[in-house]
């Protein structure tokens, strides 16, 4: 099997660690395998998309979500550390306003899998992080959305020394609260 799962608080989320073989050459791992995958996780998906971003220490982007069309995302750091964040903000989900943060480095070579109807974010920790994802639906720019990162509601613990590095989407991005009523869910 090319993966062990661990589950998190909420369901769904998952942190996959690979199957890595290495010596003094280096190493080898599957970065993804559709059987695989769905052994460890239970979700048979469709992954649309490959995205790679490249981001310097104290940039943080997100928490992004789409909707509609919401997407599930494997993602995973092929250079440095992030801290990475899911936010459940599935309509009637137990677990509704909760997150999980894990770090993901080079170094652990972990995965999570974030599965659609989640919004998304990292904090980029070393000098440069190089992140990739595949997503079960495209990007859409008119449906992306975010959610604030600091939103005391949430309470997301990040990891920060001083002020992150934002773009003008996520400085402007709506509270949890804002993002229940558009849903109809206040």
């Amino acid at each position: 099997m090319a993966y062990t799962a661990q589950t998190t608080a909420i369901p769904g989320v998952l942190i996959l660690e690979p199957q890595v073989i290495g010596d003094e050459r280096g190493f080898f791992f599957e970065s993804f395998n559709q059987k695989d995958f769905k052994l460890a996780s239970g979700c048979d998906v469709n992954f649309v998309q490959d995205n790679h971003s490249r981001s310097s220490r104290g940039v943080l982007r997100g928490l992004h979500f789409q909707d509609p069309n919401p997407q599930g995302k494997l993602v995973r750091v092929t250079q440095g550390e992030v801290f990475d964040v899911a936010v459940d903000i599935r309509p009637g989900s137990a677990s509704f306003g909760q997150w999980v943060g894990v770090h993901l480095s080079e170094h652990n070579k972990l995965q999570l899998w974030i599965p659609p109807g989640l919004a998304h974010g990292f904090l980029v920790l070393s000098e440069v992080a190089q992140f990739l994802y595949k997503t079960t639906d495209y990007w859409y720019p008119t449906q992306e959305k975010s959610l604030l990162w600091n939103d005391p509601q949430l309470g997301i613990d990040w990891p920060l020394q001083g002020d992150p590095i934002l773009a003008k989407k996520d400085i402007e991005a709506k509270t949890l609260k804002d993002v229940k009523k558009e849903m109809g869910l206040s």
